[in-house]
């Protein structure tokens, strides 16, 4: 049994599917396929039924999969406690961040940081927030920048770079802006556009509306602010954003909305347990002109 096998495992139980696992280890499907071909072999079990184009963990595949996730972290502990020792950089850092973020600060930081230490490969993913933190978790990412509700996970290392609330954004001449003070009631006549589930301002509206029993009409959703903001600007419906997106919009009247409480946070999350290169990543970004204070909250 070999650690790229039980990768390989694992990359294919998340992705549910060869294609995109092969696509995320940067080998082919072949090759993946075969390797797990070799592991089932040696395990007398199959680990996934191939039945349909999902790649569906069996009953073996689900009790093998803490387990290799367990050996993959005991051996990058092991290599990391040796770069420790020896004071080297290295590996592969994979970074998520949220769909359509802007964050050239964030940029600049794993430019620096790849060029300070070589031996680091950056692997770059998009993904709604959500994902984006259970990924963290399992050890798949290794630091993501997230937008969530309220407050980053208690189980996870953060920092916080924006909290803020949302508001509504709507064209000049809207009905809205004639009250003298916008609730969540008052979207109720209304078609919304907002960002879709699993990202932090769609996180934020829902859990308002919630907490104050008001049921609204999310009519439209773009995984983009800036598509957010377009289809509001044509009159399809009214934008919910937070209060530093729809500023950035000159064509939108920002409203507050007077009791949606729950903050909108942009963070950097890892796990307790972070790798050189992450701490490398830290220093960086803490080096980098305008730090993390700088990063852009055009985020999910």
């Amino acid at each position: 049994m070999e650690l790229r096998q039980l990768e390989y495992f694992v990359a294919v139980a998340e992705e549910a599917n060869f294609t995109r696992a092969a696509a995320r280890v940067h080998i082919s499907q072949s090759g993946v396929s075969a390797r797990i071909r070799q592991l089932e072999n040696e395990l007398g079990a199959a680990l996934f039924d191939r039945s349909s184009r999902v790649a569906t963990l069996t009953a073996a595949g689900e009790a093998a999969l803490p387990h290799a996730r367990a050996t993959l972290a005991a051996a990058h502990a092991v290599r990391a406690a040796v770069d420790d020792v020896n004071e080297l950089v290295r590996g592969r850092l994979a970074v998520g961040m949220v769909t359509a973020c802007t964050v050239t600060p964030l940029f600049d930081a794993l430019s620096a940081c790849r060029r300070a230490h070589p031996g680091v490969t950056v692997d770059l993913v998009e993904d709604n927030s959500d994902v984006l933190v259970d990924r963290v978790r399992a050890g798949t990412l290794d630091v993501a920048l997230v937008g969530l509700a309220d407050a980053p996970p208690d189980d996870l290392e953060s920092l916080t770079i924006v909290s803020e609330r949302i508001v509504v954004a709507v064209p000049p001449a809207h009905p809205l802006t004639e009250l003298p003070a916008v609730r969540l009631s008052d979207l109720a006549p209304h078609p919304l556009i907002c960002l879709p589930r699993g990202t932090g301002i769609r996180t934020v509206l829902d859990r308002t509306c919630a907490s104050r029993a008001v049921t609204v009409d999310v009519a439209m959703q773009a995984s983009a602010p800036d598509a957010v903001a377009d289809l509001a600007a044509r009159g399809l419906g009214v934008a919910i954003l937070s209060t530093s997106m729809a500023r950035s919009y000159p064509g939108l009247v920002p409203l507050p909305l007077e009791d949606a409480d729950v903050a909108a946070v942009l963070a950097l999350v890892w796990r307790p347990d972070p790798s050189p290169a992450v701490q490398a990543l830290k220093r960086t970004m803490a080096l980098t002109p305008g730090g993390v204070s700088a990063i852009g909250v055009s985020e999910n």
